[in-house]
C-alpha cells in the first residue's frame, strides 16, 4: 500500500480577525465585476490616467460604445470607478478607496 504525504495546513495569521459575512459578500461582488478580462483592462488603463474619456476605451479596445458602456456600468455599480460628464462625453476614474480596499484583502506581501 502506497502511503501518502500529509501537508501541514496553511494557517493565517493568529491576531487576524475573521471577515464579516457582509464583508465577504461585497468583495465577492467586487471581484464579479472584475471577473471579465475587458474589466479587468479597463481598470488597469483607467490606473494609468487621472481620468479617461469613454471615447478612448472604445478606440483602445476596438469595441462598440454600448459594449463599453455596460462594462463602465458593471465596474461604476461595483464601486470601483466613478464618471464625470464633461460637456458631450463622459470621463471615467478610480475610486481610489476601493483600490486601497482590494489592496487590503491581499495584506503586504513580503
Amino acid at each position: 500500500m502506497k502511503s501518502l504525504t500529509v501537508l501541514q495546513p496553511i494557517c493565517c495569521d493568529p491576531y487576524t480577525p475573521p471577515m464579516s459575512r457582509e464583508a465577504a459578500e461585497d468583495l465577492a461582488e467586487t471581484f464579479k465585476a472584475l471577473a471579465d478580462p475587458t474589466r479587468v483592462a479597463i481598470v488597469n488603463r483607467l490606473s494609468t490616467a487621472a481620468e479617461v474619456c469613454v471615447c478612448d476605451l472604445t478606440a483602445a479596445f476596438e469595441l462598440s460604445q454600448p459594449t463599453i458602456s455596460h462594462h463602465l456600468r458593471v465596474l461604476r455599480d461595483a464601486g470601483l470607478i466613478e464618471s464625470q460628464r464633461q460637456g458631450t462625453w463622459a470621463y471615467y476614474r478610480l475610486v481610489p478607496d476601493a483600490i486601497e480596499r482590494l489592496r487590503g484583502v491581499f495584506g503586504s506581501v513580503t
